[in-house]
């Protein structure tokens, strides 16, 4: 049984019968969300060994979570299906049962930072990782009799158009600064050099696909196995592994430009902005792979004053890689904030 069929079962069984006795009134949502493999639909054996086990996240009005929590905490058996339903978590070695009960905006902004229900300002969209909105927005709903859930994830569901055309020509630009070099260092001797920027773009390269499938990236564990499911994977796929595989930098230079290209084809493919021709060619004179101006056929379709006056580095997740930060809410904000107020 995954961890959702666990969640679901947990939340049929025991918990809907608990509140259908000791608190029928009270307006609620069921859902396992929030953060585990298992919301996410990847968890297996090995996911077992922590923080795995009898856990749901629990919706109600503000005015009622202190009830809810006690009713839960009182009412709970001690295990089901052979499993403890209080158990320790990394965070919190507390043996208490699993069930996060919350309002919904506070528990959407313990995972994002942001106050969805307030609407989002474009300061707001670029602090987010996928992560974090996936934690929102990717794990099942089993009930909702309340409609606040589903309405909240609705509006983080994706980017406005004009900030969706601004990160994927952040990550365009990322590749552009740095294609040329797997060549360059190659061709001077410094094959582990060419090694460590082809990673590099394959990590953009992978961001990109999922921006273009609007889809939020997860966490770097999860970043190949979901890419590997997305419309775009079977023709960028395999030239992303050859980059990575490649024995010398000419077929890394190579795999990278048909990835490049691959990605390119898809972007024209689903209506956006797109070159005539490849998306890549020629580094001036030199035998080395660039990028065309991507970045500029993106940032020139975009209408809205504010987005067209924002630095070209995007999200902070486009530009800021310590784990640290990037799961620290209140961090990203402010990193937002500061690179907003670059603009112009």
């Amino acid at each position: 049984m995954s961890g959702t069929e666990l969640a679901r079962a947990y939340w049929d069984d025991v918990v809907r019968p608990i509140l259908d006795r000791k608190l029928p009134d009270v307006p609620r949502a069921a859902a396992r969300l929030g953060s585990g493999s298992d919301v996410l639909g990847l968890d297996d054996d090995t996911s077992r060994d922590h923080d795995w086990g009898l856990r749901l996240t629990l919706l109600v009005p503000p005015e009622h979570v202190r009830d809810v929590d006690q009713a839960l905490g009182a009412f709970l058996p001690a295990s089901y299906q052979g499993l403890p339903t209080a158990f320790p978590v990394t965070w919190d070695l507390a043996v208490r049962h699993r069930i996060e009960v919350a309002a919904p905006g506070d528990f959407v902004r313990s995972r994002t930072g942001l106050d969805v229900g307030a609407g989002l300002t474009v300061t707001d969209w670029l602090s987010l990782t996928g992560q974090s909105a996936l934690e929102v927005t990717a794990g099942p709903v089993f009930e909702d009799t309340w409609g606040e859930i589903t309405a909240l994830r609705e509006r983080l569901a994706w980017y406005p158009h004009d900030l969706w055309l601004h990160v994927l020509a952040a990550d365009w630009t990322r590749v552009e600064q740095e294609l040329p070099f797997v060549g360059r260092t190659g061709q001077s001797g410094d094959d582990l050099g060419s090694r460590v920027i082809a990673g590099r773009l394959v990590t953009s390269l992978v961001r990109l696909g999922f921006l273009l499938e609007r889809h939020w990236p997860p966490y770097p564990k999860w970043a190949g196995t979901l890419f590997a499911r997305l419309p775009t994977a079977p023709s960028a796929g395999e030239d992303l592994a050859r980059a990575l595989a490649a024995a010398t930098w000419q077929e890394r230079d190579a795999a990278l430009r048909a990835a490049c290209d691959a990605l390119h084809e898809r972007q024209r493919a689903i209506g956006l902005p797109a070159l005539d021709g490849p998306a890549c060619g020629p580094f001036y004179d030199r035998p080395f792979t660039g990028l065309r101006d991507l970045p500029g056929v993106l940032r020139g379709a975009v209408t809205d004053p504010e987005v067209r006056a924002l630095p070209h580095r995007g999200g902070v997740e486009q530009w800021v890689d310590d784990v640290g930060t990037l799961t620290d809410a209140g961090a990203r904000a402010r990193l937002a904030a500061c690179g907003a107020a670059d603009a112009g």
